[in-house]
């Protein structure tokens, strides 16, 4: 009995462990002006020597972790890279899995939303993820992904993956 004991405090303190890192990563999350400032920054290091159409991409990481994504341009087009799946692939490889929401800035003057292959791997991870779209000058525009992509794919015959809403 007194072993059960044992194994029930210590899976309570594991589990208030776990509130109090997930408190502390709250608490210290960027709020969205870091996001933007942070996905101006990423911008700025953009490879885009062909189309000179600079973007920048932070992502925030439900541990509060900004991961950071610039789009890789290459002389063959079709094996460039956008800023957004760049940040969705650095923070894989960190370990991050769950996303609090993305901030896309660009050097256009209007905001410009991500194009349909990133919307796609965005959603594989969150569907209501905010997005904030930030032009090189004005006001940030805010929307989830799925407002931008009302009808994602999620399912298909054969799929082992759970249906999701």
């Amino acid at each position: 009995m007194t072993q059960s004991r044992g194994r029930r405090a210590a899976r309570t303190k594991a589990k208030i462990g776990r509130r109090a890192a997930s408190r502390r990563a709250e608490r210290r999350a960027p709020g969205a002006a870091e996001l933007v400032r942070a996905a101006k920054q990423a911008m700025a290091r953009a490879y885009a020597p062909y189309s000179g159409f600079r973007v920048g991409a932070a992502l925030l990481g439900a541990s509060g972790r900004v991961h950071q994504g610039f789009n890789v341009e290459n002389i063959s087009y079709g094996l460039s890279m956008c800023a957004e799946r760049t940040a969705v692939y650095a923070a894989l490889i960190s370990g991050e899995r769950q996303f609090r929401a993305i901030a896309i800035a660009t050097d256009s003057p209007n905001p410009i939303s991500p194009c349909g292959a990133c919307r796609q791997v965005l959603s594989e991870f969150c569907r209501d993820l905010p997005v904030l779209l930030a032009p090189v000058r004005g006001r940030v525009r805010r929307y989830t992904l799925k407002q931008l992509l009302p009808a994602a794919f999620f399912d298909f015959p054969g799929s082992k993956r759970p249906r999701r809403a």
